[in-house]
């Protein structure tokens, strides 16, 4: 599942930096709009109004998918002083219970949110798309600055949940065969040991 891994730290990668580079030039713009520049008339009539609903979309976008990372990394925080003192097979049942209990959540959640993002105008977009029957359909709400459908912002209910859940799914099949967690060093720093090795050859 590589590829998988890969596809999410992208995800999460681009939706941090598109966050960053869209208020980094909401703020530049803001700033040079008050001064008095031959450039002052031009940056007039740029809009920006957008920037600030489209981060926070962003970034919404980007806990969804970075929780998921968080459960196959080991990075969530754990209170887990009381299940550490039990017998290792105890442990082991109640790591599991945990793990099956996150999985059992956080489909549920997948499958609400996928019900709430149909019935926010995915429907209708999805009968309009094939020229299928509308009748009764609504469109559903835009955002208020970008005007984009809000059941497309919405999509990162179902999608990030159920990569989550996945991922849950995934720790615990691991878990049951091994008995090993994932476990996230702070001190680690990807790329590091490459650059060492390479440094010492």
């Amino acid at each position: 599942m590589k590829w998988l891994d890969r596809l999410e730290e992208f995800l999460i990668a681009t939706f941090m930096g598109l966050a960053t580079l869209i208020i980094f030039v909401s703020v530049m713009h803001r700033y040079l709009v008050g001064v008095s520049s031959p450039l002052q008339d031009w940056l007039l009539t740029i809009n920006l109004a957008w920037a600030q609903e489209a981060t926070i979309y962003l970034f919404v976008w980007m806990a969804k998918f970075g929780a998921a990372y968080g459960v196959r990394t080991g990075i969530h925080v754990g209170v887990d002083v009381l299940i550490n003192q039990l017998a290792p097979e105890n442990r082991k049942k109640f790591v599991l219970f945990g793990l099956l209990a996150g999985a059992l959540f956080t489909g549920a959640i997948a499958a609400m949110g996928a019900g709430f993002v149909w019935h926010n105008g995915a429907n209708w977009a999805f009968h309009n798309a094939f020229g299928l029957d509308m009748t009764d359909l609504i469109e559903g709400p835009t955002t208020p600055d970008l005007e984009w459908p809000t059941w497309i912002i919405y999509c990162a209910i179902p999608l990030g949940s159920s990569l989550m859940c996945f991922r849950f799914l995934q720790v615990a099949w691991n878990f049951a065969r091994t008995g090993e967690l994932p476990h996230h060093d702070h001190g680690h720093v990807d790329g590091l040991e490459e650059e060492t090795a390479a440094a010492k050859a």
